[in-house]
């Protein structure tokens, strides 16, 4: 698709490509900005701020340390921790020593965490000690030979810090006994890296930055391969789409945004943490973003600009009691990506905020950005929006052949800088994905309308067949979401004798006086007869990954 129908969608000032090879690795981006914004705050994590300059030198000896170990260039090494201070200055102090980051999801099972540290070949894990016990019961059969425990309050300062330590090991109970007899800590790491010296690598766009394990929801998890190229491209990418509003910052006021979304997630690595850098903004960490009225305390101290979400924490948020002990009259952007957005959410965001949700579109393999809503829109477009400057995006038929025809369903398929390089020593699954002019094969159905604005129809697996009837569990859902008295919905597809498949409908209630049939009578009147749910459940919670989606398979299989 040589002709970029999007690219009058695009809001004026945002230009068509980015030239990606003005920095010559992530490392150089880091560094740019340690010393162009040393003075200014980088983190913000419970009243604690660290500056560009302190993250510089605690990075540079955490680096000097980690090359202590005797590593050499391109070895892994794996993070498995919430959103503290110690996981950016870890991400930059790996990728300064020449290693590649192993994001890893820190509520892993030990059986989870064993396959990634095999796989990844991770040779060093820097883990916080509330699931070093997950460790403990897998690092036998890893090659992990380092192990670094961070704590809490370990950059809390001494006083802070202990106190935070006590309260989360003693009074909270959230550090579990564990026996890792060889680990070091963090701070000791640190302070033994300022004894040496720093031997700074030669590193290249083609390197590779980090390992981002994708799948686990639909089988065996891999290892996307990011190259430090893919992911400044999704930065730069990521700033031209921001600016038509984040130009209208004050002058004078650092560029602030708010981290509530796991760092070991790639919507948060790229778009918060190495956004941030490049920009010089400051980042507030949320350790904990379940914790709603810990999340509303923490935002009702900051003045901030971006908040980049999944459409469960914008919903969980608008509906809280405390929403409006939190200023939201500076924030310019508010980046909805990892799942759908649903209209209502999006309504009620808008009415509470002033400030639209933008949907976005992406994937752990394209580092994670594709396509976006501008920037500068006012209603929701219940689309993914456009692809991003030198981004391609097409549909492709189940030959493989590209779908010319507007409206017509395909396979997304997505080719530009930020694309990985692909699986990690999985040829096989890499071909499976890849096409032979360089277009990654999404897995996602979507149609693409006359101004070039792409809309997902649904997952290839996800789709409800009901007698020969294709059934896409977002309209439904989207549907119900917008009924009074429904707080959450997932559909999924369940056997029938009589239809092969039925809609399975599951609701979380706001209104507990709502019944199942209110649901099938407003079913009735905005579905058509075999999008109607056959079963309705009402639950208490949707089981979700960590960074709040919906687990559709886990719905599928209780019955």
């Amino acid at each position: 698709m040589t002709d970029r129908i999007w690219l009058k969608s695009y809001p004026s000032g945002v230009p068509a490509d980015i030239d990606p090879s003005q920095y010559p690795s992530l490392v150089a981006l880091m560094e740019e900005a340690f010393h162009k914004y040393g003075n200014r705050v980088a983190y913000s994590f419970m009243g604690k701020e660290i500056t560009y300059a302190q993250t510089e030198s605690l990075s540079n000896a955490f680096a000097t340390y980690l090359q202590g170990l005797g590593m050499v260039k391109g070895d892994r090494v794996a993070i498995m921790m919430p959103n503290v201070p110690q996981y950016p200055v870890t991400v930059a102090a790996i990728l300064r020593a020449g290693y590649v980051v192993v994001n890893v999801n820190p509520l892993y099972t030990p059986r989870e965490l064993e396959h990634q540290l095999k796989d990844s070949g991770a040779k060093t894990i820097v883990i916080i000690e509330n699931f070093a016990t997950t460790l403990q019961q897998c690092v036998a059969n890893t090659p992990v030979k380092h192990v670094v425990l961070c704590a809490m309050g370990d950059q809390l300062g001494l006083i802070k810090g202990a106190l935070v330590n006590y309260v989360v090991r003693n009074v909270k109970k959230m550090v579990p006994e564990f026996n890792l007899p060889d680990a070091v800590r963090f701070n000791e790491a640190i302070a033994r890296g300022t004894r040496g010296t720093f031997k700074k690598p030669d590193i290249k766009p083609d390197d590779i930055a980090l390992l981002q394990y994708t799948g686990g929801t639909t089988g065996v998890s891999k290892g996307a391969v990011l190259l430090h190229r893919n992911v400044i491209a999704n930065v730069l990418q990521s700033e031209v789409w921001n600016e038509p509003v984040m130009k209208k910052v004050p002058a004078g006021e650092q560029p602030t945004s708010i981290c509530a979304l796991p760092l070991y997630h790639i919507f948060a690595f790229t778009v918060n943490m190495m956004l941030s850098m490049r920009m010089g903004g400051k980042t507030i960490l949320i350790p904990n973003p379940r914790d709603l009225p810990a999340v509303l305390k923490e935002l009702s101290k900051h003045t901030f600009h971006s908040f980049p979400a999944v459409n469960t924490l914008f919903n969980g948020l608008a509906n809280h009691p405390d929403f409006n002990t939190v200023n939201w009259k500076n924030l310019k952007v508010s980046v909805g990506g990892g799942m759908a957005v649903q209209g209502a959410v999006a309504k009620l965001w808008l009415d509470k905020t002033g400030c639209p949700i933008c949907e976005g579109y992406g994937l752990s393999e394209t580092s994670p950005s594709a396509s976006c809503n501008p920037v500068t829109a006012t209603e929701f477009t219940g689309t993914i929006g456009v692809p991003l400057p030198s981004t391609w995006m097409k549909l492709l038929d189940d030959e493989g052949n590209t779908i010319t025809g507007l409206g017509q369903p395909g396979e997304i398929a997505i080719k530009g800088p930020q694309v990985m390089a692909g699986y990690w020593q999985r040829p096989d699954e890499t071909a499976k994905v890849m096409t032979e002019d360089g277009y990654f094969k999404t897995g996602d159905i979507g149609v693409m309308d006359e101004r070039g604005y792409f809309k997902i129809v649904d997952r290839k697996k996800d789709m409800v067949l009901v007698s020969g009837f294709n059934v896409y569990p977002n309209e439904v859902e989207e549907v119900v979401a917008a009924m009074p008295g429904v707080l959450e919905c997932a559909v999924v597809g369940v056997p029938d004798e009589k239809s092969g498949e039925a809609v399975k409908l599951v609701i979380v209630r706001k209104d507990p006086n709502l019944t199942e049939e209110a649901v099938r009578e407003f079913c009735r009147h905005e579905l058509t007869g075999y999008k109607q749910p056959k079963v309705v459940e009402f639950r208490e919670e949707l089981p979700k990954t960590p960074v709040g989606k919906i687990l559709r398979r886990e719905l599928r299989d209780k019955k």
